[in-house]
C-alpha cells in the first residue's frame, strides 16, 4: 500500500453529504490500478476484527437479527473503481452499500422512512463514520431511494442474509473510509469493569455519581439500547431471494412514509438517579429527557436530547455531547 490520502470534506462529486466536522474524513489506501468492475467481482466473505475510528470502537459480527433505524448517507466518485473492504470493486452505479459492522458481502433491505421507498442492496464495504450514520449507500442506491440530492435521510436497515460471491481476485487497490493514521486497525482494548465519576450538575451539591462501565470489548447498555426497534407502524422485511446481478433491475417497493423523530442518545442506565443527573448536565446543550425501556426484562433509563427536526441540528448537538466526554452518544431515529 502506497499510503493514506486524507479527505476532510466531501462535495456532490465524492459524497452528497456535507460534513460539518473534519474528524469524519475518509481515506484512500492505494496499491495499484484496478481493472475489474461491478459488485461481486473478486470479493471474499469477511467479518473482520474490531477496529477504532476517531476514538470509537467498532465490533464487526454476524447479526442475523439486525434491524436498526438511523441516518443514512451516500458516497460516490471519490471511491469509484477502488477496492472495497472485502476486495470487491466499488462502482457508484451499482446497488451497493457500506456498513460499519455487518459481515461482507450481505444483502440488506434499506427503507427511506421519509418517502417509503425500499430496495435491497449488496453490502460490501465498511463505513460510514460521520456523525453516527448507520449506512453509506452507493450513488445509484441513493438515487433509487430518493435522497441523492439531499445527501442524507432517515432510514431503516434490515439484514436479509449473505450475498453470493462471484468473480476472480481483484487487484490490490483499497477504498476504505477512516480518519487516516495507521493503515492497520489497532487491536481491541481489553480489561475489566471500571467506573468513572460524573461531576454534579451546576447548582447541585453532593457526591459525584459513579457510572459503571462494562468490560472492554463487551457491549454496553448504551450499545444494546442503540440497536433501535423498528419505527412504529413499520412493516416487517419482505423475504427475498435475489442474486447480486439482479439488484439493478429490481423494482423499488413503495410503502407509506413513516418519518420518525431524530434524537441524540447520550447514555443508558439501570439507576434512575444516574440518568437524571446526566440529563441535568445535558440540559445545558439542549432539551434533555429520560425515558424507560426494557431489554431482556431489565429496565434501562435512556438519556436523550431532542427531538430534532433537522439532521444538521442533531449533528451539532451530537458534537457538543461528544466534546463533553460522552463518547458513546449516537443519533437514533424513532
Amino acid at each position: 500500500m502506497a499510503g493514506l490520502v486524507l479527505a476532510a470534506t466531501f462535495g456532490l462529486a465524492g459524497c452528497a453529504e456535507t460534513t460539518l466536522f473534519n474528524h469524519a474524513a475518509k481515506s484512500v489506501i492505494r496499491g495499484g490500478d484496478s481493472q475489474a468492475s461491478g459488485a461481486g467481482k473478486g470479493g471474499i466473505y469477511k467479518v473482520g476484527n474490531p477496529y477504532q475510528i476517531n476514538g470509537v470502537w467498532y465490533y464487526p459480527k454476524e447479526d442475523p437479527n439486525y434491524d436498526e433505524t438511523g441516518i443514512g448517507s451516500w458516497y460516490g466518485e471519490q471511491f469509484h473503481g477502488k477496492q472495497t473492504a472485502n476486495g470487491e470493486v466499488f462502482d457508484l452505479n451499482e446497488v451497493t452499500a457500506a456498513h460499519p459492522t455487518l459481515p461482507m458481502p450481505s444483502l440488506v433491505r434499506v427503507t427511506n422512512l421519509e418517502n417509503g421507498r425500499s430496495i435491497v442492496v449488496r453490502m460490501n464495504d465498511r463505513g460510514p463514520y460521520a456523525n453516527n450514520r448507520i449506512i453509506d449507500l452507493s450513488r445509484r442506491s441513493a438515487q433509487l431511494l430518493g435522497y441523492e440530492r439531499q445527501g442524507t435521510a432517515k432510514v431503516r436497515v434490515q439484514y436479509i442474509g449473505p450475498a453470493p460471491l462471484g468473480g476472480e481476485a481483484a487487484p490490490t487497490m483499497v477504498a476504505s473510509r477512516s480518519a487516516g493514521g495507521d493503515e492497520r486497525p489497532a487491536a481491541a482494548p481489553r480489561g475489566g469493569v471500571s467506573a468513572e465519576a460524573l461531576p454534579p450538575p451546576p447548582g447541585v451539591k453532593g457526591k459525584t455519581a459513579e457510572i459503571t462501565k462494562p468490560a472492554e470489548g463487551q457491549p454496553s447498555p448504551m450499545q444494546i439500547l442503540a440497536a433501535q426497534r423498528p419505527a412504529e407502524g413499520a412493516v416487517a422485511a419482505k423475504p427475498v431471494e435475489v442474486a447480486s446481478t439482479d439488484l439493478k433491475q429490481q423494482k423499488v417497493d413503495i410503502g407509506p412514509a413513516r418519518g420518525g423523530q431524530i434524537y441524540v442518545q447520550v447514555g443508558a442506565f439501570t439507576l434512575h438517579e444516574n440518568a437524571h443527573k446526566l440529563a441535568a448536565q445535558m440540559s445545558l446543550i439542549g432539551p434533555a429527557n429520560v425515558t424507560s425501556t426494557f431489554v431482556n426484562k431489565q429496565e434501562f433509563f435512556r438519556v436523550r436530547l431532542g427531538p430534532f427536526n433537522q439532521v444538521t441540528a442533531a449533528d451539532q448537538a451530537l458534537q457538543q455531547v461528544l466534546s463533553n466526554g460522552q463518547t458513546n452518544a449516537r443519533i437514533v431515529v424513532e
